[in-house]
């Protein structure tokens, strides 16, 4: 019996009226349309508090790494304040590690009011190389977010399009960091 993949996205905003969680929606529609499973980690429903080293497992981090852990691939969604992701998301990746980010596969999306939240998506990235995880070359930027968006869908058709292909790509490429152990090179003997 095959195994279903399944994929985690974390939502980096805490508004009521967020247009990174209809984007992440987005992203895991597709990726359930090809074949995996799917959950949204709403940190709206998350006891996180700011990051104490003295008190890792404090609140729901404990809950929080066991369903990053439990993820075949991770989509990161944030809106970009002042330059960079959510503090929301940053706690996030406080309480976690290596244990929930090695070698896993990481899509990224940042949302922004205005112009395009590529030092978000950088600095995500950045984050992400750190814990060793395998960062998708693809990711999502939105940018003037509030006009996306209507009635909770996404409304300009390349960004929906781009959201779906994360989603997809993500089950594509779901264990990738452990494709050339999977896949033996064939040994070529000597004359």
């Amino acid at each position: 019996m095959e195994r279903t993949t399944h994929v985690v996205a974390v939502c980096g905003s805490l508004a009521e009226d967020s247009v990174t969680r209809v984007a992440l929606n987005e992203t895991l529609t597709a990726a359930a349309t090809a074949n995996a499973q799917t959950t949204l980690l709403d940190l709206r429903e998350y006891d996180l508090p700011t990051f104490d080293a003295d008190k890792q497992d404090a609140g729901d981090a404990p809950a929080l790494r066991r369903q990053l852990r439990a993820a075949d691939a991770v989509v990161l969604g944030t809106p970009m304040y002042h330059g960079t992701f959510s503090s929301p998301l940053k706690t996030v990746l406080d309480y976690s590690g290596f244990d929930e980010f090695e070698d896993t596969t990481v899509g990224l999306l940042g949302v922004a009011g205005g112009a395009f939240p590529r030092a978000a998506l950088d600095h995500l990235r950045t984050t992400m190389r750190a814990l060793d995880a395998w960062t998708l070359p693809l990711d999502v930027a939105i940018p003037n977010s509030h006009e996306q968006v209507v009635d909770s869908e996404l409304v300009d058709d390349s960004l929906r399009d781009r959201t779906h292909r994360l989603g997809t790509e993500l089950v594509q490429n779901a264990g990738i960091a452990q494709y050339s152990e999977q896949v033996a090179a064939p040994k070529i003997e000597a004359e």
